[in-house]
C-alpha cells in the first residue's frame, strides 16, 4: 500500500454521526479528482474492497469494522458558473451550501441547511426534507467508475426516487455535482424556519444517523413508531429518541449490534400493531 495516501487500522467511530464502528483495515482521504481516481484504480488493482465516505451521517458500521479501504471524500470546490447555477465537489457540506445559496437570494437547496452530510451523500441517497429533494435542483453528476474513468452524467440518464438513486448500485465514486437554483428573497428566512422547526423537533445534541425508516406511502415512520409504543425504548445503549421517534440515538457507547437488534425490534412492533412493514434507510455496512 502506498505509505502517503494509505492508513492502517482507523477507527470508524469518528467518522460517523453514530460514534459506532470497529476499525477500517485502511483508510484513506481524497482531495482532488485525480486523488480519488488513484485510490479507486489501488483498490481495483489490488482487489481490495473500498467504500466511500463523506460525513459518515447515514452510516452504521459494524462493530468489527471494515476488512478494506475506507475513503474519505473531501473533494470540496464550489465554482459559481452563473448567478443560479453551481458545480460543487462532492465532498463539500450539502448543509453549507444549502445555507449559501439561501443567503444569496436563491431557491432549491434551503432544506439543506441543517442535513449533516456532503454533496456526493446527498445525491447518493437522492436526500430530502420538507417537501423537496436533492434532485430537483441538479442539472449533472460527476461521475468516477472503479477503473477511474471520468463520466458527466446528466439528471435525465439517472434514476432518483424517494431516498434512492441509480448511483447505489454502481461501483465507483461520485466526485462533482452541478445544480441550478432559483431567485427568491425570502429564501433565508423560509430556511430558517426550517432549522427553527427541525431543533424543536429532532435530536441535534445526540449522536444518531438521522430518520432510521423510510416514511411508508400511507404516513409518516415516526408517527407509527410512537403509536406502536415505542418511544424512549432501548436495547443495550440504542435508544428510540423521546423527541423524534424515527431517530435511534447513541445513549452512551451502543454497539451496532444493539442498533441493529432495536431497528428490527421497531419493525416487528410496528408490524403486529399496524400491518405496515418499515424499511430502513440507514446504510448497514457490514465487516
Amino acid at each position: 500500500m502506498e505509505k502517503l495516501l494509505f492508513q492502517e487500522n482507523r477507527s470508524l467511530k469518528d467518522l460517523c454521526t453514530f460514534g459506532i464502528g470497529g476499525m477500517a483495515r485502511y483508510y484513506m482521504e481524497v482531495r482532488s479528482v485525480q486523488e480519488m481516481q488513484h485510490a479507486l484504480q489501488t483498490c481495483l488493482e489490488k482487489r481490495l474492497p473500498y467504500f466511500i465516505l463523506g460525513k459518515g451521517s447515514n452510516c452504521l458500521f459494524d462493530d468489527h469494522g471494515i476488512n478494506g479501504v475506507v475513503i474519505l471524500n473531501k473533494i470540496d470546490f464550489l465554482k459559481k458558473i452563473s448567478d443560479q447555477i453551481f458545480h460543487v465537489g462532492a465532498g463539500y457540506s450539502f448543509s453549507l451550501l444549502g445555507t449559501q445559496t439561501a443567503r444569496q437570494g436563491l431557491s432549491g437547496l434551503e432544506f439543506a441547511a441543517g442535513i449533516p452530510g456532503t454533496v456526493g451523500g446527498a445525491v447518493y441517497m437522492n436526500a430530502g426534507a420538507n417537501g423537496h429533494e436533492t434532485c430537483e435542483s441538479l442539472i449533472s453528476v460527476d461521475f468516477l467508475d472503479e477503473e477511474g474513468g471520468l463520466h458527466l452524467l446528466k439528471k435525465d440518464e439517472i434514476e432518483f426516487s424517494y431516498r434512492t438513486s441509480s448511483f447505489q448500485g454502481m461501483p465507483g465514486a461520485i466526485v462533482g455535482a452541478t445544480f441550478a437554483l432559483t431567485p427568491f428573497q425570502e429564501a433565508r428566512a423560509k430556511q430558517l424556519e426550517i432549522i427553527s422547526y427541525r431543533k424543536k423537533t429532532q435530536p441535534y445534541n445526540q449522536m444518531s444517523a438521522g430518520c432510521v425508516f423510510r416514511n411508508p406511502v400511507c404516513g409518516h415512520a415516526g408517527a407509527l413508531i410512537e403509536q406502536s409504543g415505542l418511544k424512549g425504548i432501548s436495547v443495550g445503549d440504542a435508544k428510540v429518541s423521546e423527541l423524534h421517534a424515527n431517530f435511534i440515538v447513541n445513549s452512551n457507547s451502543a454497539s451496532s449490534e444493539d442498533v441493529l437488534a432495536l431497528i428490527a425490534l421497531i419493525k416487528q412492533q410496528v408490524y403486529q400493531k399496524t400491518g405496515i412493514k418499515l424499511e430502513s434507510e440507514v446504510r448497514y455496512i457490514s465487516f
